[in-house]
């Protein structure tokens, strides 16, 4: 859907378009609302708080809804004390799975199983000999730490290479011609939003609910909130 459709179509949810009435809205606004309309959608759908309780590929909609913003990538892996560590990704949003190559001595590279597991029960995991890492089975756990994947090796093996996937942050739409108000910068280009046409109408729904919060619009405000997680 183009920009200049979307700004229009929020303004008419917030009745705002032929009316005029008390029209201070600037498309920087609409522009905030939007990227900030994405986020609490897709963490809403991650998590499943939504109408039908459905989350992370808990069925077809939600495979379909969220696959754009899954992906993998390449990453290199740094020998710790009894891990390996990566640094997450700047558009890091929520872990999928990471996905580990070993090696110990002369055997040959050995793809592990990684499951992700509590940083609290750390010390429990290193000592259970049916859940610690092992290379002979194949198995080891990951923690979530300091913007950081820590792949548990006990030093038994070491890891040669690696990957992860994960939920991105949606891209950020921008609006040509609109004035950055923290940086006073004028947008030169148009970014579109990378979703599919429902999912857009969904979000402007949202969209306008944030702003007609904002201006105290009450009726506006229960209208967007309500359109939104009905058609979820």
């Amino acid at each position: 859907m183009q920009n200049s459709v979307l700004v229009i179509k929020v303004k008419q949810r917030l009745n705002k378009l032929d009316s005029q009435d008390y029209d201070n809205i600037e498309c920087w606004q609409v522009v905030e609302a939007f990227n900030k309309a994405q986020v609490e959608w897709v963490r809403r759908q991650l998590h499943g708080i939504n109408v039908v309780q459905e989350g992370d590929e808990q069925s077809t909609r939600r495979i379909d809804d969220l696959q754009i913003l899954l992906g993998t990538i390449n990453t290199p892996f740094v020998k710790a004390d009894i891990s390996s560590y990566s640094d997450l990704p700047a558009n890091y949003l929520q872990w999928k799975r990471v996905d580990v190559t070993a090696r110990k001595g002369c055997c040959e590279d050995r793809r592990m199983s990684v499951y992700l597991a509590e940083e609290g029960n750390l010390n429990q995991l290193l000592f259970d000999n049916a859940k610690k890492p092992s290379f002979e089975w194949a198995e080891t756990f990951a923690t979530l730490k300091s913007n950081k994947v820590n792949v548990y090796t006990n030093n038994e093996f070491e890891i040669s290479k690696g990957s992860l996937t994960y939920y991105r942050q949606p891209v950020r739409i921008e609006v040509k011609g609109c004035v950055d108000p923290y940086t006073s910068v004028e947008t030169t280009t148009n970014v579109e939003c990378e979703f599919k046409d429902d999912i857009v109408e969904l979000l402007i729904d949202e969209a306008a609910s944030i702003l007609a919060g904002d201006i105290e619009s009450g009726n506006q405000f229960s209208r967007g909130t309500e359109t939104a997680e009905r058609n979820n």
